[in-house]
């Protein structure tokens, strides 16, 4: 059984994969915590229609019927600080037992691949959509039922009903207001490239959220234009950093002016010292620099205790899962009814991602890896 961050915001919102690929994501992801022609123009996924308003998010169940004797299985990519008091929620609620295996999201989706049909895998847990795409392509996720589905937006789930959506992390610009005047915030993340911001913006390119934001713009705009904000980065020497947290614990000490980050680094930070000076700058609600991106959940095709973890799933969407993610990582809930902390600036579901298809996230991070290494912004 497992045991195992505000000063906020102003705001002015499938190509299939080669199996080659996720050695590169192993990588890249492992330092955190989709594929186009270069010079090629991909249009912005289209706007969908009107869906219907999101079902309450479900609330705990009685266990479901018995399955076998093992314990559920779950292969998380997210950290067990967060998922470990999930876990036990849902095992005090449900009776059911629950093993876990951490590690980063694409090694575990390499490791459900390379298992196959013996995989004991029962739930994988992404923290963004590229390593669950990358199973969804290679037909190891079951679909998921209309009455899960319902439970989030449309936008928050694979458009086959592989996947859902548990919560989002938004793209920001995180900033010491006593090194930058509020007269000098960009309005977009691609006037980043300006030399007025030469050597002020940390950046992390080994960062997983950092990659799926790059591999957005190019979806948005294309191999060129997205190499060329690159080179502009590299050009204006863009401090590099690991990951999210060194960026914002380098802000609040003065040694580098703003960076970009995901939303909640700078309010888990404010929690301990809330006269930090730091302030998270959010770029205009249709801006590619306020992607929101989620972390997903699905159920194994070749799960053996497919009610059981069904039952899991709902669980992660109940209100107590959700008011969890909200109260303690400060991320942003996604099943309908449960509202985000009051320090965050709301969703404009609409404005953030009617030109992004979280689906075209599932592939692409390769072409992302060349363009990041091929534009010199890894210093």
């Amino acid at each position: 059984m497992v045991k195992s961050g505000s000063r906020i915001s102003h705001r002015p919102g499938r190509a299939p994969w080669l199996l080659a690929l996720i050695a590169v994501l192993s990588l890249t992801a492992a330092a955190c915590g989709s594929d186009g022609e270069s010079g090629s123009t991909v249009s912005p996924a289209p706007t969908r229609p009107p869906e219907p308003a999101p079902a309450p998010p479900p609330e705990p169940t009685s266990a479901p019927p018995a399955e076998p004797d093992d314990p559920l299985t779950v292969y998380s990519g997210r950290n067990e600080d967060l998922i470990g008091p999930l876990v036990e929620m849902f095992e005090a609620a449900t009776g059911i037992e629950v093993d876990v295996r951490y590690g980063s999201s694409a090694d575990l989706a390499l490791l459900i691949e390379t298992e196959g049909d013996a995989s004991p895998a029962d739930v994988f847990i992404s923290q963004s959509p590229g390593a669950m795409g990358y199973l969804a392509t290679q037909d190891r996720l079951q679909a998921l039922p209309a009455s899960v589905l319902d439970a989030v937006d449309a936008l928050y789930r694979a458009g086959d009903g592989t996947w859902i959506g548990f919560s989002g992390r938004q793209r920001v610009l995180v900033y010491n207001p006593n090194l930058v005047d509020t007269a000098d915030l960009p309005g977009s993340v691609l006037d980043l490239t300006d030399p007025a911001y030469d050597g002020r913006v940390a950046v992390a390119p080994a960062n997983s959220s950092f990659q799926d934001f790059i591999t957005a713009m190019r979806f948005q705009s294309g191999d060129d234009a997205t190499l060329a904000w690159l080179e502009g980065m590299a050009a204006n020497n863009s401090p590099n950093y690991p990951k999210n947290s060194a960026i914002v614990d380098a802000v609040l000490r003065g040694e580098v002016d703003m960076g970009l980050v995901n939303h909640y680094y700078l309010l888990r930070f404010l929690a301990e010292d809330p006269d930090a000076p730091g302030i998270n700058h959010n770029f205009a609600s249709d801006d590619i620099g306020s992607l929101l991106i989620v972390t997903t959940g699905a159920i194994l095709e070749t799960s053996d205790q497919p009610t059981a973890a069904r039952a899991f799933v709902e669980f992660m969407l109940t209100r107590q899962a959700q008011e969890f993610y909200a109260s303690e990582t400060r991320e942003y809930p996604l099943a309908a009814g449960v509202q985000p902390p009051a320090e965050l600036v709301p969703l404009d579901v609409a404005d953030v991602m009617d030109t992004i298809d979280f689906d075209v996230l599932g592939g692409g991070l390769a072409r992302t890896q060349e363009l990041i290494d091929q534009s010199g912004i890894v210093r």
